[in-house]
């Protein structure tokens, strides 16, 4: 079968891969997009951020439904069928992956569906269920992004041993279910199952859980685990685990105390690893770190002159978001445009209960590196909006540079954290200063009148928290 000619071929069919696909075929370029699943969207689609975030939306309707009863409307205990809510989160994966597919189709994107190997650094063969076929490309970009990251001594071959992606198949509700991670994963999937009606203990090596997170927005994060879950054990490891019948049997130590303990389930939440495995790129000049990870520049480009990486494979921050962009930046590249991922602003948001969302500098990251920053909060606790459905725990908070009063970063928690972040973003990437953002007419009452009243707080005349006037 002779080779089919293209000028680019995308490996992958994430939101980096996908996006990147869609704006070559835009620009005019003749793409090929190569996906092993049948199922477009990649990892965030079909088992992280979406499913991961329909089930914490389902789950916070028992919780607002909880949260009621002071208000005086009282609702039955939930009762959950497992099944209709698999069926309903599917649904929804389906719909986008069909509209992925669709758009694709418009856009004169040819989709191939099978495994994707280099054979060098001009040809891809792919393995499809109608048998070999090959690829000759002027250009390739690898989006194959990350996997669940399962230690081997935690790999039992037990189905009751869980990475997030079993865990959000829901396959039942397990009466005690032990998570291990502190990151947003075991935190937002914790959260679930805990709302679900597990018994959850979290475990975590470090002292504190969402260690990247500014500790003045993970508090109320951590205020609320302790209330939600049956324990939050810090500065703790799993030594070993072992299957016991129909449970797992798991030895822990903190501060050199043993414990063994039987669980349900196991959720292992440890971080993500890269999927550079079987994909011969050995037979290419592709080069990777000690990690796995794919070595890039800032234009995407690998150290093979026809091959660029983006998203989760090229490293850094394992976000959705930042793989668009990535995958945006190689296109232009390609095209010939002046493009890099340089001070490019990548916001941050975890989704538990409150949502912690930043961007920018953070006021920890600025302590490390020595940068003179001045710090403005505002408290929800004066939020009117926050109060009209009980989250007074939020604060807003900016990272202002002392000099030219520029923003420098912007940190939220409370709900809807992940939604306001955007303002916060825009702030930093236009170098908006904190008086733009005071002088900015926010709706009321509405949570993102926060982010001016932090910045007129910065300035001293807020009006509804009481703050020491900025010295002239």
């Amino acid at each position: 079968m002779d080779p089919i000619k293209t000028e680019i071929v995308v490996v992958g069919a994430g939101p980096g891969g996908y996006a990147a696909a869609f704006y070559a075929a835009d620009l005019g370029k003749k793409v090929i997009l190569v996906e092993r699943d049948q199922r477009l969207g990649g990892v965030c689609l079909n088992h992280g951020c979406i499913p991961s975030k329909a089930l914490l939306h389902a789950a916070h309707t028992i919780i607002s439904a909880r949260e009621s009863e002071h208000r005086g409307i009282l609702f039955a205990a939930p009762s959950i069928d497992v099944a209709k809510l698999r069926s309903w989160k599917e649904s929804i994966l389906n719909r986008l992956a069909g509209g992925i597919a669709q758009l694709a189709k418009m856009r004169g994107v040819q989709v191939m569906h099978g495994r994707g190997y280099f054979e060098d650094s001009r040809t891809l063969r792919v393995e499809t269920d109608q048998g070999q076929q090959f690829i000759k490309y002027d250009h390739a970009i690898i989006a194959i992004g990350s996997k669940a990251a399962m230690p081997r001594d935690f790999d039992l071959g037990n189905p009751r041993v869980m990475t997030s992606t079993e865990a959000l198949e829901v396959e039942d509700i397990p009466e005690n279910l032990l998570v291990i991670g502190g990151g947003y994963i075991g935190m937002e999937l914790g959260t679930v199952y805990a709302t679900f009606g597990s018994k959850v203990v979290l475990i975590e090596a470090l002292d504190s859980i969402l260690a990247g997170a500014d500790p003045d927005l993970a508090r109320p994060v951590v205020a609320y685990a302790k209330k939600a879950f049956k324990e939050v054990r810090l500065k703790t490891r799993v030594e070993k685990m072992a299957t016991s019948g129909k449970q797992i049997k798991v030895q822990s130590e903190t501060n050199g105390v043993k414990k063994e303990e039987l669980y349900d389930r196991v959720l292992v939440a440890v971080g993500r690893a890269p999927n550079a495995e079987d994909l011969g790129l050995e037979n290419t000049k592709v080069s990777f770190d000690d990690k796995g990870f794919i070595h890039v520049n800032e234009k995407q480009q690998t150290t093979d002159p026809a091959i660029y990486a983006i998203g989760d494979i090229a490293g850094g921050v394992l976000l959705a978001h930042k793989a668009t962009k990535e995958g945006r930046i190689a296109v232009e590249v390609m095209a010939g445009e002046e493009s890099a991922f340089v001070d490019v602003i990548v916001p941050a948001v975890v989704f538990t209960d409150p949502e912690v969302a930043w961007c920018g500098l953070t006021e920890a990251e600025a302590k490390a590196k020595g940068i003179a920053v001045q710090v403005s909060k505002f408290p929800w606790a004066a939020s009117g909006r926050a109060l009209t459905f009980d989250r007074p725990e939020g604060m807003t908070k900016l990272i202002i540079e002392p000099d030219t009063e520029r923003i420098l970063g912007v940190g939220i928690v409370g709900q809807g954290a992940g939604e306001l972040i955007a303002e916060g973003v825009l702030a930093v990437e236009m170098g908006a200063t904190a008086k733009d953002l005071a002088l900015t007419v926010h709706a009321h009452p509405t949570l993102s009148e926060t982010l001016m009243e932090a910045a007129e707080a910065f300035y001293g005349h807020a009006t509804h928290t009481l703050v020491r006037k900025k010295a002239e």
